[in-house]
């Protein structure tokens, strides 16, 4: 088995929804930002926005952008919002996509955890989804949509990585698709 730090961090991260109250550390939020910052976009056009979150008051309001799936937001110290300016790219959320990856990997190696709380095409209630819900609580303009939220904190819950014969390997295909 090859040991690589990559294969390392995959090999053992899991969405963490419990987290203790500890806050995280500027200097880490700035390897977050950075790492946020770095993540590589098609053609370089760069069309994410990242709203950094650590007010208690807007956190619990985050934490109800949906009916089920975002409550854990509330107990994070901790968010970001992955947002785009969708007239740069046409491939915007594989794009934000890929920055909310980085940014959990990131996460991972620096000690904390994380998880991912889709937001686009998400509804929060009958008159409202869960985009227009959290672009008012962050003063998104109308021009930018919200691909998802990732919250991120110190693990109150201790999970071991999934299992290697538990990993769906028979999807995986060489050559052609094979049934």
């Amino acid at each position: 088995m090859i040991d690589s730090t990559l294969l390392n961090l995959l090999r053992k991260r899991r969405s963490i929804r419990q987290f203790t109250s500890q806050p995280v550390e500027a200097d880490k939020i700035d390897a977050l930002i950075e790492a946020a910052v770095r993540t590589p976009s098609s053609r370089g056009r760069r069309p994410w926005e990242f709203v950094v979150v650590t007010d208690p008051v807007l956190l619990r309001q985050l934490g109800k952008a949906k009916e089920n799936g975002s409550a854990f937001l509330t107990g994070v110290p901790l968010a970001i919002v992955i947002a785009a300016d969708s007239s740069k790219s046409d491939v915007w959320i594989e794009d934000c996509s890929i920055a909310a990856m980085v940014i959990q990997m990131a996460a991972e190696e620096l000690g904390l955890g994380s998880c991912w709380a889709q937001i686009r095409l998400r509804p929060r209630n009958a008159e409202c989804s869960a985009e227009q819900y959290v672009k008012g609580l962050i003063d998104l303009p109308e021009s930018h949509v919200v691909e998802c939220i990732i919250g991120i904190g110190y693990p109150a819950e201790k999970m071991t990585g999934h299992a290697s014969e538990g990993l769906p390997f028979g999807q995986v295909h060489r050559d052609k698709f094979r049934n």
